[in-house]
């Protein structure tokens, strides 16, 4: 035990010299792999730090491209936007030089209406004027109230196609001039003039009261031209002494003894009566219509047989045609025809032309 002692006490100070040793030298390589796990960080560190900047490159080098390819469009964009501003420009001068050019058209336009308008208006007072001028001159000279009424009605159907506020004056006194002509008694003109002209047409069928036709032997005398001349002379003596004497039965006692050409014109001056009337009735004369229309009566009755029966139509047709009403009192439609006259006065006056 002794020696293993002393053995082990020698041993101590050989230990004691190497430990530092070993401490130096596992100190050095720790630090030497310190340095190299620094090292090995660094490098991968760098390597990575190189990997990113290269992908950051690379990243930013695409990007610029994409900015650059984005700013070229951008720029084609930009032109291409420039260029259509232009034109937009250029068409909006064009825009509002034809908008200047259509307002001073418009302004000619309603100028020009205007001036038409106030031209209607006078022409349409004109015609107004003719029309209701038309109206009292067949009211008035010519008795015609039915000619006098649809000239009223055409100027207040004339100034209601219109409808202006302006002339509803003039169609108050039209209207008025209408209603005052629209109660007037009705003659019924055309009928009384076909009548009359029946009459005058059936003058020849009347029979007079004492046959007034050629004696058969005077016919004859025209039949038998191809008899000797003595013969002819003998003949035509007998008849004129024929003629002398006359033998007839008259129940009228007064009854006038007509030759042939007194009786034509008998004829021919009842049908002028007749006409004569109808004249009259177209000129609304009630004094030379009834005066012609007793005529006839009194010559029917006179020289015509009554007991016959187109005599009897005629004296009946007379009675009638006399018995109506054919003068009416005309009203006064003068209100209308003043009424546009002092409306174009007023024009006139206030300078509207």
């Amino acid at each position: 035990m002794s020696e293993n002692t002393q053995d082990r006490q020698e041993e101590m100070p050989v230990l004691a010299e190497t430990r530092p040793v070993l401490v130096k030298a596992s100190r050095f390589n720790l630090g030497l792999a310190v340095a190299v796990v620094a090292l090995v960080l660094i490098g991968w560190q760098w390597l990575d730090s190189r990997q990113h900047g290269n992908a950051l490159e690379q990243n930013l080098g695409r990007r610029l491209a994409e900015f650059d390819s984005r700013n070229k469009e951008s720029q084609i964009v930009a032109a291409r936007a420039q260029e259509e501003s232009r034109q937009a420009m250029v068409k909006l001068g064009m825009l509002e030089q034809k908008l200047a050019e259509s307002q001073n058209q418009q302004v000619a336009l309603e100028s020009l209406y205007q001036e038409l308008s106030r031209n209607r208006d006078e022409w349409v007072l004109a015609e107004i004027e003719q029309i209701l001028l038309i109206a009292s001159q067949q009211l008035q000279l010519a008795g015609n109230p039915k000619a006098a009424l649809i000239a009223l009605q055409t100027a207040d159907s004339r100034l209601q196609r219109l409808d202006k506020p302006q002339f509803i004056s003039l169609r108050k006194a039209i209207v008025a001039d209408i209603e005052r002509l629209q109660v007037l008694p009705a003659i019924d003109v055309v009928g009384h003039s076909l009548r009359l002209d029946s009459l005058a047409n059936m003058v020849d069928d009347l029979p007079l009261v004492i046959g007034s036709e050629l004696p058969a032997e005077r016919g004859e005398k025209k039949v038998r031209g191809d008899e000797p001349p003595l013969a002819r002379l003998g003949r035509e003596v007998w008849l004129d002494m024929k003629q002398l004497v006359r033998i007839q039965n008259m129940e009228n006692p007064d009854a006038p003894l007509l030759s042939p050409p007194q009786a034509y014109f008998l004829r021919e001056n009842l049908r002028l009566r007749f006409l004569s009337a109808r004249i009259a009735l177209l000129r609304h004369d009630e004094v030379t219509y009834k005066a012609d229309l007793k005529a006839a009566d009194a010559w029917l009755r006179r020289y015509f047989d009554v007991k016959a029966k187109p005599t009897q139509t005629a004296l009946g047709v007379l009675k009638q045609l006399a018995a109506g009403p054919l003068s009416i009192e005309m009203p006064d439609i003068s209100a209308s025809l003043n009424a546009v006259r002092n409306y174009k006065l007023v024009r006139e006056r206030s300078g509207v032309k």
